[in-house]
């Protein structure tokens, strides 16, 4: 028993570690949900403590709360929003569906230091919790962490990979090899090409991510319990809103409409939705380079990609494309959590949606994990690739299907003709087409230039006369 203090709440008594620096209303909630083990991220926390500081100032400036049990109030969440009390937030993220105990969790921790700071009471509910809700403060939360992480671990991430992508670009611009469609061998396009295809792929990305920041800026705080603002002052969302945004840098505003702000999260499921078009693009990314990757013997052995551990436990000497494999795994991951999100978001119930806490956790997570995921394939796989030139080569200049190149000149049927003796005799397409066409080998060696062929359109003097 010497372990445990007694703390009161509406239900009664309860018994809570001695050193805990929350109370009743936590130490419930950590006996009602031993589910998962899983907490809620360090962001999820940081945006807690920030919304819990920037509150206690303005109710502070309007008169509200005694400016010494606001300062303390202020220091305590400051202290919550870097992390110096993260052991003392202990709730599975399977819980209340409003966040009420992650709420009264940071409202108790942060009561708790600013009364041994001040020496006398501070109230969680009547002083830390004041004029918010968790109605509004977790939806809020998620927003807030949501654009912090966006801004500070994920645009990073994926602009690092943009960069490194276009240096790849410039470096085989003219080193040209086998294009393929339904992984079968076709016209020639150089790596430059097709790595610019990439390149593309991820500044979509950036540009869609983008374009969901202004909806996430917009912020719940100021609804309170159902969306009416009930004990809070009218002006105290849009000023904590502004307060945040002079805190981050980060434009956040008060949300037009705080039913909607709290019955859905409709802007996380877009966001979630982006980082999911994101994690599509990174696996084809991923594995064209697996494919191209492949062999070094039996496959396309095109390329080979840096060599990071030892690839089995049984064949020595294996080496496998591993940075690939955990962009399509991390990939595969923010693919099932959007459902997570989307299928949460639906239980928006009247005046709140009561799936917070995985709504929340899930997208933190997505994006926390794509960005870090960004920044080591680009670095461990993208940057350090080198190239099989000579395998290549030879791959292209037994490549029939240049004969292509010839339609505009000898016609669709005469070509298919040449292909089909070309590869039943795997023979040079030149060689074939010079037997079988009265083309000169001055004019075989200019249509059939595999170089010229990724430059794409008909030269005017080519072109078939009607």
């Amino acid at each position: 028993m010497s372990d445990y203090r007694i703390e009161k709440d509406s239900l009664g008594d309860v018994k809570v570690p001695k050193d805990a620096l929350y109370g009743a209303q936590t130490q419930r909630a950590v006996e009602n949900f031993p589910v998962s083990g899983i907490r809620f991220s360090r962001s999820f926390i940081r945006a807690l403590g920030l919304i819990k500081a920037t509150a206690a100032e303005v109710n502070a400036g309007l008169g509200l709360l005694d400016a010494k049990i606001a300062n303390a109030v202020h220091l305590a969440a400051l202290d919550v929003a870097e992390g110096k009390w993260d052991d003392h937030f202990p709730l599975d993220i399977f819980q209340t569906g409003s966040g009420t105990s992650t709420n009264m969790n940071a409202n108790e921790v942060i009561a708790s230091l600013a009364s041994k700071t001040l020496g006398s009471p501070v109230h969680p509910n009547n002083h830390v919790n004041m004029g918010q809700s968790s109605n509004d403060v977790i939806p809020a939360a998620i927003h807030v962490a949501a654009f912090l992480d966006v801004q500070e671990k994920l645009l990073p991430g994926l602009q690092r990979l943009h960069g490194t992508l276009k240096k790849r670009e410039a470096e085989f611009r003219d080193l040209v090899k086998t294009g393929r469609t339904h992984l079968m061998d076709a016209m020639p396009v150089t790596l430059g090409q097709e790595i610019s295809g990439w390149a593309y792929q991820v500044s979509q990305s950036i540009e869609r991510i983008e374009s969901t920041l202004p909806r996430l800026a917009k912020l719940a705080i100021g609804g309170t319990a159902v969306g009416t603002g009930v004990n809070a002052p009218a002006e105290f969302g849009r000023i904590v809103a502004q307060r945040l945004a002079g805190k981050t840098g980060l434009p956040f505003v008060e949300a037009e409409n705080h039913f909607a702000a709290q019955a859905t999260m409709d802007t996380a499921v877009e966001l979630s939705g982006q980082l999911t078009a994101t994690a599509s693009s990174l696996i084809k990314m991923a594995n064209d380079l697996r494919w191209m990757n492949s062999g070094p013997l039996a496959g396309l052995g095109e390329i080979s990609l840096p060599s990071l551990q030892p690839g089995s436990s049984i064949m020595p000497g294996k080496v496998n494309p591993v940075m690939a494999e955990m962009l399509m795994m991390v990939s595969a991951q923010v693919a099932g959590s959007h459902t997570a999100i989307m299928v949460a978001n639906s239980h928006g119930n009247f005046e709140l949606n009561v799936m917070l806490p995985v709504i929340g956790h899930n997208l933190l997570q997505s994006i926390t994990f794509l960005g870090n995921a960004c920044r080591l394939f680009a670095d461990k796989s993208v940057a350090g690739f080198t190239v099989n030139r000579e395998r290549i080569a030879a791959s292209v200049d037994r490549n029939p299907i240049l004969v292509t190149a010839l339609n505009p000149v000898i016609g669709y049927d005469k070509a298919a003709q040449i292909a089909k003796k070309a590869y039943a005799e795997n023979r040079p397409i030149k060689d074939v087409a010079a037997e079988m066409t009265d083309l000169s080998k001055e004019e075989l060696d200019r249509l059939l230039d595999p170089k010229n062929l990724t430059e794409g359109g008909i030269p005017e003097a080519e072109r078939p006369k009607n």
